[in-house]
């Protein structure tokens, strides 16, 4: 399961097992807790991995160095931080886990990682992966290329930011938020309780008004970005709210044009069922 509102994080199964990946300097990284959960059928994976990984300390392993702690979503569906590592450090790790599953989950492990230096190498498989996924969920070709669109544009953002001094997911949140407040009102975690989602992805439901005012928002932030040779989050966080003013305005304009307000409350299963409805 893709969650495209931050496509590079995932959740994949592996032998009907919850597995938990991010990109982090360009690779995938795993979560090494869920990992250590298919491995070992452990009641409690979090308690073996600290004994592990105390124990790798100890006897001077510099895997344990390499483990990253990185915020992926939580049962609770809250983003909280865990250690990841990556394919090739994942491997070490498996070595000093005995299982009789270490062997297949390698073999998943290899996979997945070349599957990530293909796209790396050829950035369209991963665009057509994600197009491909939203076509099985049901959605209509003219929003998916909207989507497609809005995932390339936050990309190019996120990108910038990496470059520009921001170090961690909060940082992210942040700037996203100021650009969320300033063009629609309302920050993400708002916008989701006006729409009745939970878990869900927030721009997986929006419509196309609001997906092009999120689009116009965030090219507009970063070429601002460029545009200033802006640096440190402070900077950054002032250009999102003028790109966020800047579809702000905007949005403004057309609800004062269509007579209601652009932030539906509708969301992308409700719509899809009322269609199931009609037929």
């Amino acid at each position: 399961m893709v969650d495209t509102q931050n496509p590079n994080y995932q959740i994949v199964l592996f032998k009907g097992k919850t597995i938990r990946k991010t990109i982090f300097n360009k690779e995938w990284y795993f979560s090494v807790i869920d990992i250590v959960g298919v491995l070992t059928d452990s009641s409690d994976p979090g308690a073996y991995w600290r004994k592990l990984k105390q124990r790798l300390k100890d006897e001077g392993s510099e895997v344990v160095t390499f483990c990253h702690g990185l915020k992926l979503k939580a049962p609770d569906g809250k983003m909280r931080e865990t250690d990841c590592a990556s394919t090739e450090n994942m491997f070490r790790i498996i070595q000093s886990i005995p299982s009789p599953k270490a062997e297949p989950l390698k073999r998943w492990l290899a996979k997945v990682g070349y599957e990530r230096m293909q796209e790396i190498e050829n950035p369209e498989l991963a665009t057509k992966r994600t197009r491909l996924l939203y076509k099985l969920k049901g959605y209509p070709d003219d929003w998916i290329e909207k989507r497609m669109r809005g995932i390339a544009i936050r990309e190019e953002l996120t990108d910038e930011w990496q470059k520009r001094g921001v170090e961690n997911e909060h940082d992210y949140e942040i700037l996203t938020a100021e650009i969320s407040k300033a063009t629609f009102g309302v920050n993400p975690s708002e916008y989701k309780k006006i729409k009745g989602l939970k878990q869900h992805n927030l721009r997986d439901h929006m419509d196309d008004f609001e997906l092009i005012l999120t689009m116009l928002s965030e090219r507009t932030t970063t070429e601002i970005h460029r545009t200033k040779d802006t640096k440190g989050l402070p900077r950054l966080k002032d250009d999102a709210r003028v790109g966020g003013q800047i579809a702000g305005t905007a949005r403004k304009q057309i609800e004062r044009k269509i007579g209601r307000s652009v932030i539906s409350k509708n969301n992308f299963l409700k719509i899809k069922n009322a269609k199931k409805l009609k037929k």
